[in-house]
């Protein structure tokens, strides 16, 4: 697998960060060096196989909204064949609307879910301890586990990419005492659904680029439970800037120390 995916996502124009992606027809083609490093980590964990059926969980934000363009290149030109969808969950937010997605979506001709659930009005009555994102992590999570059985797909793709893997590392550390991790490519706990992470070597500001550069519909979150006081992960985001601006392989070194516990346990 490893030759297919690096060739077809190292093929095509030669798009570099410093110039805006071509686009025609609803079609953005993603810089070269992103599509090779998600090509990258397609074939180093077995992410994506012959007959696959991936659902994309596109929150709207710039990651999810890259990692949309990369794996629709990949499903029209990759060697084997895989079908792709997206899926949405609408949480009825009064601070965060995901629907102008819908009519982006529908121009990309994909199969596409908006799942809207009143999860903040859930959260209320239904919510345990103190951790509002964690509970409606999970929540979002099992909504696009239930698209996926419903429709057939048997793989859900997620956007998270180095830096997020990191800052989870460092908490996990810091403050469980664990060496542990988002992992790359995982079953879910009731063994029909294959996870993957396909932006694992991608560093956030490459997407901040690719967002601005192609004008990609980027919806902001602006959740109040979320961003109205500090986070560990914010906190955690601020120092891993403060290291790498003193040691430019900081992310390199980190990814070499994750990747044992970034692989799959199956």
């Amino acid at each position: 697998m490893e030759p297919h995916f690096a060739k077809v996502c190292q093929s095509g124009n030669n798009v570099s960060m410093d110039h805006p992606p071509a686009k025609h027809s609803g079609l953005v083609e993603p810089p070269k060096s992103l599509r090779r490093l998600v090509g990258r980590a397609i074939a180093d964990f077995d992410m994506i196989r012959e007959g696959d059926r991936v659902l994309l969980g596109l929150s709207g934000g710039k990651d999810s909204l890259s990692l949309l363009h990369v794996l629709r290149l990949l499903c029209r030109h990759a060697p084997i064949h895989f079908e792709l969808g997206v899926v949405t969950v609408d949480p009825q937010s009064d601070v965060f609307d995901p629907s102008p997605l819908q009519d982006y979506v529908a121009g990309l001709g994909l199969e596409y879910f908006y799942v809207s659930e009143p999860i903040v009005e859930l959260a209320e009555s239904c919510m345990k301890g103190n951790s509002y994102c964690a509970w409606c992590a999970r929540m979002r999570r099992g909504l696009m586990y239930r698209t996926a059985r419903r429709h057939g797909y048997n793989v859900l793709a997620l956007a998270q990419h180095l830096d997020d893997l990191a800052e989870s590392f460092l908490m996990s550390a810091f403050h469980g005492g664990r060496l542990k991790t988002m992992k790359a490519h995982y079953i879910n706990n009731d063994g029909d659904i294959r996870v993957i992470r396909p932006m694992i070597y991608v560093r956030e500001r490459q997407l901040a680029h690719f967002a601005r550069d192609a004008d990609l519909p980027v919806i902001m979150e602006n959740c109040p439970a979320c961003f109205n006081r500090p986070t560990q992960r914010q906190h955690m985001k601020e120092l891993l800037a403060q290291e790498e601006s003193n040691n430019k392989n900081l992310f390199q070194n980190l990814l070499s120390a994750m990747n044992p516990i970034m692989k799959k346990d199956f």
